[in-house]
């Protein structure tokens, strides 16, 4: 046997290689252009900025009044940034954690222990979670039924090998995101366990007498996995992209990896969504020594050389463990797995309410590294609106709009078959336009490349490069204002972007801290093909930042690298971050503390920290039962921080949330103590 080896993954910004070489404009040189315009050389960068943001009251004239009963907006005390590992909230409220990774989804179900099998993991809670919803019983909608009693589903998003596998690798020194490889092989098991912990969990919960929530027994909790059959739908069903050797026909696929956030159908289904899926395959195929690689996998990042976790090294080499190599074997396709990078990268439905539905994969919502999907307010007898952000550097922002008109009594997943994906371009002026990617418009010719609709979705990143859209800053999660319909979208950051290039997102060189974008379609109109945009907010330290009404941040409110984003009924803006654990505490983002989850009243422009969470963790997920009197958010990866020599000494940075162990991935139950409406 050979030494052990340890094939380390450099998670970077956004999990992806940056792929975006075109020439499009890029958001900052479009937002430098309108500064400019507003004054940027006469009165500085504050003025310049100050012009473009709306005032209170401004251009919301016309806002409905809150869904919910009258109330203070933001009426908690906010709380100090943190650098401890505990979850904090504000007085008058109680959080507690429930469903951690591990914890088995039926009481019949394997106990948690480092020494769980694959199998078991099958039948327990996945890793790292991340968006999720709750789903009433007997609602059909997150405004109605049960606020005690409900399904709730969770995206996981990746694994940390390291804590999936403690028993073995104790004392062994080990990075994020490392894997073991003896005499070139993987376990079998080892790899199972990591498939079988990403997906999605299904379980039904219920408040129990003292206050606490737990996991019951139902025939609809399950685990969907990385090896569960799913359909392919849409315009590239069937097609010569996604034929393999498991299925030749080109119909179905085993599972949905790097599950990030999500998205609740007007059907009451959900949607998880397919992110930072293209490095667990390899392409190994070899052309004078360089690679040669189709764009459907050049273009995402598929890797040249060992996947992600090395899945295809799996000792046995099954079939299910094989097809992460996407070599090319010979000139069948159908012998091989050179398509299977192309059955990912898609929003995957899945419905909670039958056990024994199948998952199928809306093709026709695009390709990219889907962060999530968000719809707009749906009307009778109008088409459904959808958007979603391409969460990588330089990357864009998509809407879809259905050929055919809602009907509540008869609406399903079909609507997201048939219709026209839209790509985003801001202009200069505060005006924006939608651009078509489908055939025969935009330069989605087959001369250019592009020689039907599967070829256009199959590489929709490529299709949004021809077509002009603006290159934006890892666009991550969305929201829609209830009340006047306006989109809000998070810019994480983008540290690649020089003095010369101007960032993607805002008019800072070097954007460490993000900011967050939103727009209002044209004639309040989510099918218009016009729109215009502005700043919501420009993250990081009180001296770079400014809020929607002109401020600066303050101790109450800093923050950097806006991801979650969630609008409750009453109109209320939840913001959830994610400092990268590698920068957390540390140079530029020390002052930050912790990852946290603010509140803001998108009218006034105040914003207020509401929560902060234990050391090397990500706060994301986020929704309340429809009373508003429960809310449900995920701490994803508590201790991913941890260097490779503590871990080997056994010193990790988090024991959260039992303080003994491996930290655990949860989900955390917050309440007011007065039981009255979260965040009052």
């Amino acid at each position: 046997m050979t030494e052990q080896s340890f094939v380390l993954h450099d998670a970077g910004e956004g999990d992806e290689p940056l792929s975006n070489h075109s020439a499009n404009p890029t958001f900052g040189e479009i937002l430098e252009a309108r500064l400019s315009r507003r004054g940027a050389l006469l009165g500085g960068l504050a003025t310049a900025l100050g012009a473009m943001f709306v005032r209170p009251g401004e251009s919301l004239a016309s806002a409905a009044t809150s869904i919910g009963p009258a109330e203070k907006m933001l009426g908690f005390a906010a709380i100090p940034v943190s650098d401890k590992d505990t979850l904090v909230v504000p007085p008058g409220y109680t959080a507690r954690a429930i469903c951690a990774w591990g914890e088995p989804i039926r009481s019949t179900g394997p106990a948690f222990a480092p020494t769980n099998t694959g199998a078991d993991q099958a039948q327990q809670i996945g890793m790292h979670h991340d968006g999720m919803h709750f789903f009433p019983i007997e609602g059909r909608s997150p405004y109605e039924g049960s606020s005690t009693d409900g399904l709730l589903v969770m995206n996981h998003e990746y694994v940390e090998p390291r804590y999936l596998h403690a028993a073995k690798y104790a004392g062994q020194k080990i990075a994020t995101d490392a894997v073991v490889i003896r005499d070139g092989k993987r376990d079998d098991d080892e790899v199972l366990k990591e498939i079988n912990a990403h997906g999605v969990t299904i379980v039904r919960i219920a408040k129990q007498a003292d206050g606490s929530w737990k996991i019951v027994d139902d025939p609809r909790n399950r685990r969907i996995t990385g090896l569960t059959v799913m359909e392919i739908g849409g315009p590239v069903r069937g097609t010569e992209f996604v034929r393999t050797k498991f299925s030749p026909d080109g119909t179905r696929v085993r599972g949905t990896l790097n599950n990030c956030a999500h998205g609740v159908t007007p059907w009451n289904t959900y949607l998880t969504c397919e992110e930072n899926w293209a490095g667990y395959f390899r392409n190994g195929t070899i052309v004078d020594q360089k690679p040669d690689l189709p764009r459907e996998h050049a273009r995402y990042g598929v890797r040249t050389e060992r996947s992600r976790y090395a899945w295809e090294l799996a000792a046995s080499g099954r079939d299910e463990f094989v097809r992460f190599d996407a070599t090319a074997r010979g000139e069948n396709p159908t012998q091989d797995y050179r398509n299977e990078p192309n059955a990912f990268g898609w929003v995957v439905e899945i419905n909670p309410w039958d056990p024994n539905s199948v998952p199928v994969k809306r093709t026709h919502l695009g390709r990219f590294a889907h962060e999530g999907v968000i719809f707009a307010p749906v009307k009778e007898g109008k088409p459904v609106v959808c958007y979603s952000g391409d969460d990588a550097r330089f990357e864009y922002i998509y809407k879809f709009v259905s050929a055919k008109p809602y009907h509540a009594a008869t609406a399903n997943g079909s609507l997201l078959d048939e219709g026209t994906l839209y790509a985003a371009k801001f202009n200069a002026d505060g005006t924006g336009e939608w651009l078509a990617l489908k055939p025969g418009v935009n330069g989605l010719t087959p001369e250019n490349g592009f020689g039907s609709l599967a070829e256009i979705l199959v590489n929709t990143r490529a299709a949004a490069d021809r077509a002009g859209a603006t290159k934006m800053d890892r666009p991550e999660w969305g929201a829609v204002d209830p009340r006047d319909g306006r989109v809000y979208f998070t810019l994480t950051n983008n540290s690649r972007r020089t003095e010369q290039q101007v960032d993607a997102a805002n008019p800072r060189a070097r954007n460490l801290f993000g900011h967050i974008i939103r727009w209002r379609e044209e004639n309040d109109d989510h099918t218009s093909t016009r729109f215009t945009w502005d700043l919501f907010v420009i993250a990081g330290p009180a001296e770079e930042s400014r809020t929607a009404s002109g401020a600066r941040l303050t101790q109450d409110n800093i923050f950097a690298c806006p991801d979650g984003l969630w609008f409750d009924s009453a109109g209320r803006l939840w913001i959830q971050t994610d400092i990268g654990e590698s920068e957390q505490n540390r140079g530029p983002h020390a002052v930050f503390g912790n990852n946290q989850m603010l509140a803001a009243d998108p009218i006034t422009g105040e914003i207020k920290r509401f929560l902060t969470g234990p050391i090397g963790q990500e706060i994301t997920g986020v929704v309340t039962t429809p009373d508003r009197r429960t809310m449900f958010i995920n701490v994803q990866h508590p201790g991913a921080n941890t260097s490779a020599d503590e871990y080997a000494e056994g010193k990790i940075r988090s024991r959260w949330p039992d303080g003994q162990g491996v930290p655990r991935s949860a989900t955390v139950v917050i309440t007011k103590d007065d039981g009255g409406f979260i965040g009052t």
